[in-house]
């Protein structure tokens, strides 16, 4: 089972994932709605590969359609929609299931399904690429250095845009519970604890959001303190019709809007210690990290049940992508 399925490569970032994968050597089958055939035929042409159609919901065709496949990266936004029947249908099938989830939801899942997948020997790898990535070597970079570390607060800063996708995803789990974790559990906390994170500029006030890297933080460090926040440039979140948005940033606004992400974590004995990371625009560093996880899955890289990028690849999963780099502060 060598081949690589994208699900949803017809949209912007499955798109993208899909032809660095491509360009990366892995045997690819793209995958997405019926309804979407037109723009699975011009991409299956101008990558030389084939394609499959099928419905997330559909079971018995999903399962068909993955008899051949190693591994299925979702790229189908949003996720609270596509995570639960594409990871049942690939502990169904037996085939490592990844995505670039960014919605707690999904990890919440994963744990769920732990054991079933583990039973069946397939790997639940939501958040290949992306922030959680990200976010995850940050924590584990920083959490080495200091003593018996307690707790983190980390911050992601989003700039440049979003795309039709990520927006609406966002703005369907715009509802969801604000969440720390305290002392190991998941505890809903108030609104107004915002505070500063220096992203290499200065002071930047952050906002407590729910991140999935609650969770998957807490499941590579064991640090039982954690708190999640965002800093979003003036404009970043957009407005309006978001059906009417284009797909996503243009190369150029990629290029213009790179990505930072802050830490702080405290030690046992009060030491506090900063680090910052610098990478490329989100969703180029998303699809080129998607698509490396899934080579290095098929490559073998792989243990059954819920993993995350952190755990399964280390902590320095993150600076093997474009030119990531942390400084400690």
């Amino acid at each position: 089972m060598t081949k690589l399925m994208v699900y949803g490569a017809a949209g912007y970032t499955g798109r993208m994932a899909a032809t660095n994968a491509r360009n990366a050597g892995v045997e690819l089958v793209l995958a997405g709605r019926v309804q979407d055939e037109a723009k699975f035929i011009a991409l299956a042409s101008e990558l030389g590969v084939e394609y499959r159609l099928f419905a997330v919901d559909d079971l018995v065709a999903a399962q068909a359609a993955l008899s051949d496949i190693g591994v299925l990266l979702n790229c189908a936004g949003p996720y609270m929609r596509t995570a639960e029947p594409l990871m049942r249908a690939c502990i169904a099938a037996g085939v490592h299931y990844l995505d670039i989830a960014a919605e707690l939801d999904s990890y919440q899942l994963a744990e769920k399904l732990d054991q079933a997948a583990t039973v069946a020997g397939v790997m639940l790898l939501p958040g290949s690429g992306g922030s959680v990535a990200m976010l995850g070597s940050l924590a584990a970079h920083a959490a080495k250095r200091v003593t018996n570390p307690r707790s983190i607060s980390i911050a992601m800063h989003v700039a440049g845009g979003f795309s039709r996708g990520s927006a609406v995803s966002a703005s369907e789990n715009l509802n969801t519970q604000l969440l720390h974790r305290v002392d190991g559990e998941l505890v809903v906390r108030g609104p107004n604890g915002v505070r500063d994170f220096d992203f290499g500029n200065g002071p930047a006030t952050s906002f407590p959001v729910t991140l999935p890297d609650l969770i998957t933080i807490w499941r590579t460090t064991d640090i039982p303190n954690i708190e999640t926040y965002v800093y979003l440039t003036d404009g970043a979140f957009p407005e309006g019709d978001l059906a009417a948005m284009p797909d996503g940033p243009t190369p150029d606004q990629r290029e213009a809007n790179r990505y930072h992400a802050a830490v702080e974590v405290t030690g046992e004995d009060g030491t506090v210690v900063r680090s910052v990371l610098e990478t490329v625009n989100g969703y180029t560093f998303t699809t080129i990290a998607a698509a490396e996880a899934a080579r290095r899955v098929l490559n073998g890289e792989v243990r059954p049940g819920f993993q995350t990028p952190t755990g399964l690849f280390g902590a320095g999963f993150a600076e093997t992508i474009a030119d990531t780099t942390i400084v400690d502060h």
